[in-house]
């Protein structure tokens, strides 16, 4: 599907944009490789891996509420009086990488919040003048006034790629919010200047995409060909993943958001140190750069078959000094583990909340 580029008459300003490697960030930054801790085979059920149906949909039905600079659009499934776990997302990805995960928490007993992130869905940037602003700062924020405007104190925190680093930033600089922590890939916290340090051929092949998006020509390519461009990340990440058009199309259509392409670009081209974040949130980078440990009992996880870069368990496993294990799922699981394997994230979040 080829799309119109909606963004033509967006200023330059709004065109700040950006990308880097967290792979490359974790290697810049910790050098050394460093054993792994407690890092099990799990074999996958019978379902893992399969596409989820495109059929009855659990986020039918949204939610939204302002949220520091945003209007987010999110699920909110099981008892409200549960205990509170928040679901993030990644890129180029949606709210229903969790669609089989939240239903299953829910029915354990869970309230489960799953939000879309600013640039995707129903989520809206309220000031039509803000900058399109994807550094990780930015993000890790919005997650934060997310919590304040629900009134949640503390939850179990998730997430894969963007969610991911997402939950990761939570956990180091707010851990008294972080109940604990499912981390698909780790630790992926990173820096402009990290991100700058080069990879060996090989790995910097895997980053294909962020030099693409580091022209003009790139972003205005992933502006006519959003749809097309996200479907090849998905089968080049997840090799083994046999999805359905209708289980991508549902996720899809959350691209369709106006904010969504400048937010994509930024965050890409901020990571390499090709734009500028906001000033308010350097404090905020200073103390990431620093690759701070995180204390909170933390599960992270790996797919077998993850195509898309990623650290190696040995290289972050001293960043989580708290309760800690690793799981390796096996079975063809990529990169969207919630979605390719639920029934092994939905044992993770559980186990993680009774560490």
């Amino acid at each position: 599907m080829n799309l119109t580029n909606p963004f033509d008459k967006i200023d330059q300003r709004r065109r700040q944009l950006l990308g880097a490697s967290a792979t490359a960030a974790v290697a810049a930054t910790f050098g050394a490789v460093v054993p792994a801790r407690a890092a099990p085979a799990i074999p996958t059920g019978a379902s893992a891996g399969k596409p989820v149906a495109g059929g009855a949909d659990p986020f039918a039905s949204l939610k939204r509420i302002d949220a520091g600079p945003l209007t987010v659009g999110y699920a909110d499934i099981g008892p409200a009086d549960g205990k509170p776990v928040l679901l993030f997302h990644g890129w180029p990805y949606d709210i229903h990488a969790y669609a089989e995960v939240a239903p299953k928490l829910a029915a354990a007993g869970y309230r489960v919040i799953v939000p879309h992130l600013r640039g995707y869905g129903t989520t809206r940037l309220r000031d039509a003048n803000a900058m399109r602003n994807g550094e990780q700062a930015a993000l890790a924020v919005d997650a934060i006034a997310f919590m304040d405007a629900l009134n949640i104190r503390q939850a179990v925190v998730a997430g894969f790629d963007w969610g991911a680093r997402t939950v990761n930033i939570l956990a180091a600089l707010w851990p008294e919010r972080c109940r604990a922590m499912v981390s698909v890939s780790g630790y992926l916290i990173g820096s402009q200047a990290a991100g700058k340090a080069p990879l060996p051929p090989a790995a910097e092949l895997q980053w294909w995409y962020q030099f693409y998006f580091a022209t003009e020509r790139g972003r205005a390519g992933y502006a006519a060909n959003t749809h097309e461009f996200s479907k090849l990340i998905w089968r080049l990440a997840s090799p083994k993943w046999g999805f359905d058009d209708a289980t991508f199309d549902r996720s899809a259509a959350s691209f369709d958001n106006p904010d969504h392409v400048d937010i994509v670009i930024h965050n890409y081209r901020w990571r390499l140190g090709l734009a500028e974040g906001e000033a308010q949130f350097d404090e905020l980078e200073k103390r990431l750069a620093q690759a701070p440990a995180i204390g909170v009992p933390t599960i992270t996880m790996e797919g077998d078959a993850n195509g898309a870069p990623h650290p190696e368990p040995a290289a972050y496993a001293k960043k989580f000094t708290g309760k800690y294990a690793h799981r390796l799922v096996t079975g063809g699981i990529g990169h969207n583990l919630p979605q390719e394997a639920p029934e092994d994230f939905v044992r993770a979040v559980i186990d993680a909340d009774k560490m």
